[in-house]
């Protein structure tokens, strides 16, 4: 029996992290398997059978229902499964993520997803038998994603399509223990990249990287697909009400791992509060999401307990009604590979923005917004000018708002548009 429809192309979408496993990594795909049927596109997803996984939000699988996108599950032989029954696994320290990632790093090439292949590939036979697929469309990281994709293009001849939300080579939180492990990467990589038929990073420092490692890509192979957000998000929950005071509430949603941190901005709060006593009943700072012990125990050591609040892990639906409650959204970044989702939501708010982060995209992004405040990642006294400054502004009402124009680039809606267009091209 076929799932085909006669007005609707078909397309797979490899995507190990998909809902109900969290955290911004499942947004970008989600989003665009959302809104592709409204162009033409009846996704089929494949991805893991639920697994132990830092954040679960099964509310975000909501938004399908209306679409009868068809998900396919298979399970794998990773170290998540490991946790499969516990559902929800408690992010490590810091120092153990760098462990944890450098063993991994050593025995699974390219991640340690890799033993999702086998079965992901069999899956996907299975429903290319059901379905004729126009192209394939795989999302990345893990990469294991790109190599499953590349498999079924070999076998099934139809376009690929590589969705780079993360740099492969030169991704920031993964070590080369060998430089045997390095150019095995680096050939797997190569040979991806020779059979797609396009890529699709998400910001110009990827393009620009991989134009320069492989000589025979051209720019024209390459499309720059920015992050975005969902203007249905945005929209207000009248079943969710969070509560507002009348200090200034900055606030920062996601998880911190790597050279992220909310060291400097803790330790710009606690010289605010040494220096001028009385901005502890003006200035609040607001967490959503997990934060590691030793950040917890951090906040305790500074005696900031009356300022910081720490929400633990929410569902994406409360974590932007508290974004919609806060006055400034903080981004912290530290390297310029990298294109956190979280910024193209702050952008989607309207808010301004403080933006801890290096020179490069992201910084050039926020500039061309017009709504932020940008200082380097690492400084305390910088952060703390830059938060009374924000205060002052906030108590004159006259923060800074991105423009509307810059805004709407980011809009998924129009980015699934120009996709579907992408793969109409490919599919003729």
């Amino acid at each position: 029996m076929s799932n085909e429809s006669p007005t609707m192309r078909n397309v797979l979408v490899i995507a190990y992290y998909f809902p109900p496993l969290g955290l911004s990594g499942v947004q970008r795909t989600l989003k665009f398997v959302k809104y592709l049927p409204q162009f033409g596109w009846q996704p089929t997803v494949l991805t893991v059978t639920p697994t132990g996984y830092y954040a679960q939000d099964y509310t975000m699988l909501d938004e399908l229902h209306p679409h009868h996108v068809r998900i396919a599950r298979v399970g794998s032989l990773d170290p998540n499964r490991l946790f499969r029954k516990k559902g929800v696994v408690k992010m490590p320290s810091e120092r153990w993520r760098r462990v944890l990632s450098f063993i991994s790093d050593i025995f699974f090439i390219p991640d340690n997803k890799i033993g999702w292949k086998r079965r992901a590939v069999r899956e996907a036979n299975s429903l290319f038998k059901e379905t004729n697929f126009d192209v394939i469309f795989s999302t990345a990281p893990p990469f294991t994603d790109f190599l499953i994709g590349l498999e079924l293009h070999l076998k099934h001849g139809k376009p690929l399509v590589i969705d780079y939300r993360d740099p492969w080579h030169e991704y920031p939180y993964k070590s080369y223990p060998t430089p045997l492990h390095k150019l095995r990467n680096y050939k797997l990589e190569k040979k991806v990249l020779r059979n797609s038929a396009k890529i699709l990073p998400t910001n110009r420092r990827t393009k620009e990287l991989l134009v320069k490692r492989y000589k025979f890509l051209e720019y024209r192979d390459i499309t720059i697909f920015p992050q975005g957000f969902d203007p249905a998000d945005l929209e207000d929950d009248p079943k969710i009400r969070i509560e507002k005071g009348t200090r200034m509430r900055i606030a920062h949603a996601g998880v911190f791992y790597g050279d992220r941190t909310p060291r400097y901005l803790l330790e710009a709060l606690k010289k605010i509060f040494e220096e001028k006593p009385e901005m502890q009943q003006r200035v609040e700072m607001f967490f959503i999401g997990v934060l590691q012990d030793e950040f917890l125990n951090l906040i305790r050591k500074l005696g900031l307990e009356g300022n910081v609040t720490v929400t633990g892990y929410v569902d994406h639906r409360h974590c932007i009604e508290y974004l919609k409650s806060s006055d400034v959204m903080w981004l912290m970044l530290n390297n310029d590979l990298q294109s956190p989702g979280k910024l193209y939501e702050y952008l989607g708010l309207r808010k301004p923005i403080l933006a801890s982060v290096p020179p490069g995209f992201v910084r050039q992004t926020l500039q061309e917004s017009g709504g932020a405040l940008i200082i380097e990642p690492t400084g305390i006294e910088q952060t703390s000018s830059a938060i009374l400054n924000l205060y002052d502004l906030y108590s004159r009402e006259k923060l800074p708002k991105p423009s509307e124009e810059v805004v709407e680039k980011y809009n998924r809606i129009v980015l699934t548009n120009e996709l579907s267009k992408i793969l109409g091209f490919l599919a003729e």
